[in-house]
């Protein structure tokens, strides 16, 4: 298969898949990760994932259950689809999990910066979801508090 290139990418055999994924997350929330479109998919398991996140696997393709080239394709394919549909790119920085020192995690085994930005760059809609009960904001009492400029205590 020739690169993935906005001309092509809507013919892949992967882009159903992955728009299928993505849209499925969408329903859940306003924010794509990559990591969770791999999931949906079948391409990496929670249990693979969180082993990642919590540093017992040194770099997550080492856990993906299809070869390079395909997750190369799915990534690529979704940053395409994800400015489609006008997601804005939030870059984020993924570190470990649980106690102890937080070390940065890597995505790849060889550590190629724009390899790891398609890894780590959430998609985020710029709609997010109405609150479930509008009339609970409506009642929720505000407090408003003040310092007292001389004892420095909250006075209401």
């Amino acid at each position: 298969m020739k690169k993935t290139t906005r001309a092509t990418y809507k013919k892949d055999k992967y882009y159903k898949k992955v728009t299928a994924a993505v849209h499925e997350l969408l329903k859940g929330g306003f924010v794509v990760v990559p990591a969770d479109v791999l999931i949906q998919m079948g391409y990496l398991t929670k249990e693979d994932y969180e082993d990642w996140r919590f540093g017992r696997v040194p770099y997550l393709e080492r856990v993906l259950g299809c070869n390079l080239s395909k997750v190369n394709r799915i990534l690529r394919i979704l940053r395409l689809h994800a400015e489609d549909l006008g997601l804005r790119p939030s870059p984020t920085v993924y570190k470990t999990w649980g106690k102890g020192r937080k070390i940065f995690l890597r995505f790849s085994r060889s550590g190629v910066t724009w390899m790891e930005i398609l890894y780590s760059t959430h998609y985020v809609s710029g709609y997010r979801k109405a609150p479930q009960n509008p009339s609970s904001i409506e009642s929720t009492p505000i407090t408003i508090v003040s310092l007292d400029a001389r004892t420095k205590v909250p006075t209401e």
